[in-house]
């Protein structure tokens, strides 16, 4: 089995978007979607060593809609 390390993406109320990390404390910010995927990847190098290194990191994008009624 591969080990992963799962994030959650959403919009950033000032603008931008916000990643978190499930099950570690790992979180980036970033002004475009293109950006945030490079700092997801920056701070998983920064957070684990080799050995520990994640196999697959998935990414889950969440956008919040308001629907008046």
């Amino acid at each position: 089995m591969k080990n992963e390390i799962i994030f959650i993406v959403k919009e950033a109320p000032e603008g931008g978007y916000i990643a978190r990390a499930l099950g570690y404390s790992i979180f980036s910010e970033s002004d475009t979607l293109d950006a945030i995927k490079e700092e997801i990847k920056d701070a998983v190098r920064c957070h684990f060593d080799d050995q520990e290194m994640p196999d697959m990191v998935k990414i889950h994008f969440i956008k919040e809609e308001i629907l008046a009624i």
